[in-house]
C-alpha cells in the first residue's frame, strides 16, 4: 500500500505532467516558427540563384542534344 506521502508526490507529479500539456503546444508551435522562417530565408537565398541555375541546366542539355544530332 501507497503511505500519504507517497500518494502526495504522486499526485503531484501527476498533476504537474498534466499541467505541460499547455507548455509542449507552446514549444511544438515555436519550433514551427522556426522551421517556417528557416524555409522562407532559404527560399529568398535560393530565389537569386535559381534563373542562372536553370539557364545552365538548359544550355547543358541544349549542347548535349546539338553534338547528339551532329553524330559526334
Amino acid at each position: 500500500m501507497m503511505t500519504l506521502e507517497a500518494m502526495r508526490a504522486w499526485l503531484r507529479s501527476r498533476n504537474f505532467r498534466l499541467s505541460r500539456k499547455g507548455q509542449n503546444t507552446v514549444e511544438y508551435l515555436l519550433m514551427l516558427t522556426v522551421v517556417v522562417g528557416v524555409v522562407l530565408v532559404a527560399g529568398v537565398a535560393l530565389k537569386r540563384f535559381m534563373p542562372g541555375l536553370f539557364s545552365q541546366i538548359q544550355t547543358m542539355i541544349s549542347g548535349a542534344a546539338g553534338s547528339l544530332g551532329q553524330g559526334n
